[in-house]
């Protein structure tokens, strides 16, 4: 089995953790905080997980879950993250981040903006285009024919496969969007961001049992979805713009 690591432990981190531990992985938490913030999660998921600092969980995971604000990636342990396969969950929101001139004008991608502080590590976006609710919720076995698809993208050939393996365990099947630099077709603001996970027949007002209010009820997504949504996707200039 894999360990994997949480660099970034809320609500996209802790469910990407409860469906690795349900897959039989170990999993190694870490957030801003300090490993003794965690203490109730590491206690819900079980024998399989443990709280770490951030480098510590760096060094412990095959592979990485980033899933921090964009503005604190200069911070994460760069030196620990080479040679990882890193799932970046990354979105662009200057009013929480700041202004990043290269984002703004669209002259790169958030993901690859990402691997550019971590020159080491072996970047796959993804995780960053689904509601936390609706992770948990669509996971489903590999050959169901309710299998939903996410989109990942990346630079390095293996690492697409080891994250389509890795995602596979989960209860996710992948549709290569591309490399780093076509990662923007599941950003904020493209068709392929949310809405493709919801259910077009449901009531949107209406959760469903144990679901946060206000979250859209979601409906099976296979890959064929997901990649008509990609391919709509237009990039259309500077952000805000």
């Amino acid at each position: 089995m894999t360990t994997l690591a949480l660099i970034g432990s809320g609500n996209i981190g802790s469910g990407v953790a409860r469906l690795a531990v349900a897959a039989g992985h170990d999993v190694v938490l870490s957030n801003s905080r300090g490993p003794e913030t965690l203490t109730d999660l590491v206690a819900e998921l079980g024998p399989r997980a443990r709280a770490a600092t951030a480098e510590e969980a760096a060094r412990a995971g095959d592979v990485v879950v980033v899933t921090v604000p964009l503005k604190a990636v200069p911070s994460l342990p760069a030196q620990a993250l080479a040679g990882r396969l890193v799932l970046d969950t990354s979105n662009y929101y200057p009013q929480r981040d700041g202004n990043v001139a290269a984002l703004d004008d669209r002259s790169t991608t958030t993901s690859a903006w990402v691997q550019q502080h971590l020159p080491g590590a072996r970047v796959v976006k993804v995780f960053n285009n689904i509601f936390y609710g609706h992770l948990p919720e669509l996971a489903r076995p590999s050959g169901s024919p309710e299998r939903s698809a996410l989109p990942i993208a990346g630079d390095d050939e293996a690492a697409l496969r080891e994250a389509t393996a890795f995602l596979d365990t989960l209860g996710y099947d992948t549709v290569v969007a591309g490399d780093l630099a076509e990662s923007w077709r599941f950003e904020p603001g493209t068709p392929a961001y949310g809405a493709v996970y919801f259910d077009p027949d449901a009531d949107a007002s209406a959760a469903k049992p144990g679901q946060a209010a206000g979250m859209p009820p979601s409906s099976p997504t296979p890959a064929a979805d997901v990649r008509r949504v990609l391919d709509a996707a237009r990039n259309e200039g500077p952000v805000g713009g």
